[in-house]
């Protein structure tokens, strides 16, 4: 068996069209040399055990390396020490025990946030974070881990700090998958464990479907990581191909959905890939996976001052949920320097709540966590890469006042002020 590339071409076609692409307000990184083994976390137990039958080894070899692999340490081939040196190096000529290269963490909320900055080995960067919930009545002491899917993010939706990259590329398998080992290992020195998963870092996961749902595999494959598939959530800001891709194999893992605004126009704003798939053909997905999989779909829903959160809105948004499989999750923005919007207040939030629970729906508000750290996907990896000049920084927000102000209105978003995000005035970083 040749060892497989972690480099792939995604399943789900990218945004076809201008203004479905993140206009970045920082210039990348120069891209390192990337190196041509793959990870070894991204390879099934099928496929490893297929890797030591061609070279003539027992196949319990094969299980002594995933014991190891998934352990909770780290552990390099040349620490494998169960097996032969033959075994150790032809393992280390043909993988990478591990695929981050290295990583920093800052803590906050008296360390019941981390946030981790991963470097990969081309030197692009991505982020995790940790979010301890102590255990509180009846409920257990919990460990969620929000992982990222793609180095960047293609769809540019204009509140989330990973807007400002624009999009690197798409992770493998295996560099998603060491997110989570990375953090298993971590919470192991003190006795805990990872107890959720979600994809809900830097990139729209079901971008990069094929590996987003390998991970997702690995991640809940008693052999491997064995966290259960209903401990796992993979969002979308709404790719009905991806959506349809998971509802073919039915798992039972959560679907998230990016909704942040029921009407069209401001949806357009808010959320790009809107003008390829409106949020009637998202939900109509969605209700579909909920059907197959017999799991509620959760709606996430950014609260933004002015913008998004009016009666009107509260309105429509239930209109639109009604009689699904649903759960609402409210969530406060977290300040990004590049919008000119600030998050809604409690009593705006309470409302909008109040009118979606009066239509039948679960909904919930969250609190937001890691606010001194920039917990928000893209956040950190914003600050590495550059700091956009006060033009360029001026001038998006400029095109998000007038943008929304049309969607407001009323206006067709998608024709009037598309060529508004287009225009050449998002200038270089420094």
């Amino acid at each position: 068996m040749t060892a497989p590339m972690d480099a792939r071409t995604p399943t789900i076609v990218q945004p076809r069209r201008s203004e479905d692409r993140a206009l970045p307000l920082i210039d990348a990184p120069v891209a390192g040399q990337r190196d041509p083994r793959p990870g070894l976390s991204g390879l099934s137990t099928e496929a490893l055990r297929e890797w030591f039958a061609e070279r003539r080894a027992p196949s319990f070899r094969a299980q002594q390396v995933a014991d190891q692999l998934w352990s909770g340490r780290d552990v390099s081939f040349a620490e494998m020490r169960t097996l032969p040196a033959g075994l150790r190096a032809a393992l280390d000529a043909d993988f990478r025990s591990d695929t981050v290269a290295h990583t920093s963490v800052r803590p906050a909320d008296e360390g019941l946030t981390e946030k981790a900055l991963h470097v990969l080995d081309d030197r692009r960067t991505i982020e995790s974070v940790l979010m301890r919930y102590p255990a509180r009545g009846l409920r257990r002491e919990r460990a969620t881990i929000c992982i990222s899917s793609q180095a960047g993010c293609a769809v540019g939706c204009p509140f989330c700090a990973t807007g400002e990259l624009g999009f690197w590329r798409d992770l493998s398998t295996a560099e998603i998958v060491d997110q989570v080992r990375f953090w298993s290992r971590r919470l192991a020195t003190d006795g805990r464990r990872v107890t959720n998963v979600v994809f809900m870092g830097m990139g729209e996961p079901l971008l990069n479907a094929e590996a987003v749902i390998e991970a997702a595999a690995a991640i809940s494959d008693p052999q491997r990581f064995g966290l259960g598939a209903r401990h796992i959530t993979i969002s979308t800001s709404g790719v009905v191909p991806g959506i349809e891709q998971l509802t073919a194999i039915a798992p039972q893992y959560t679907l998230a959905v990016s909704l942040h605004a029921a009407r069209a126009g401001l949806r357009d704003v808010l959320v790009p890939l809107n003008r390829r798939w409106p949020a009637e053909q998202v939900v109509t997905a969605a209700t579909r996976y909920a059907h197959a999989t017999g799991r509620r779909v959760t709606y996430e829903y950014v609260m933004i001052a002015g913008i998004n959160d009016t009666p009107a809105d509260a309105a429509q948004t239930a209109e639109l949920l009604r009689g699904r499989l649903a759960h609402v999750n409210l969530i406060p923005m977290n300040p990004v320097a590049h919008t000119p919007w600030q998050p809604s207040d409690a009593g705006r939030i309470g409302a909008f709540a109040d009118v979606l629970r009066a239509a039948g729906l679960h909904t919930t508000v969250r609190r937001n966590r890691g606010t001194e750290i920039g917990a928000a996907c893209g956040q950190l990896a914003a600050e590495l890469a550059a700091q956009p000049t006060p033009a360029a920084v001026a001038r998006r927000r400029q095109i998000l006042v007038e943008r929304s102000a049309v969607a407001l209105r009323g206006a067709d978003a998608s024709s009037e002020a598309a060529a508004m995000i287009d225009a050449p005035a998002v200038v270089t970083s420094r």
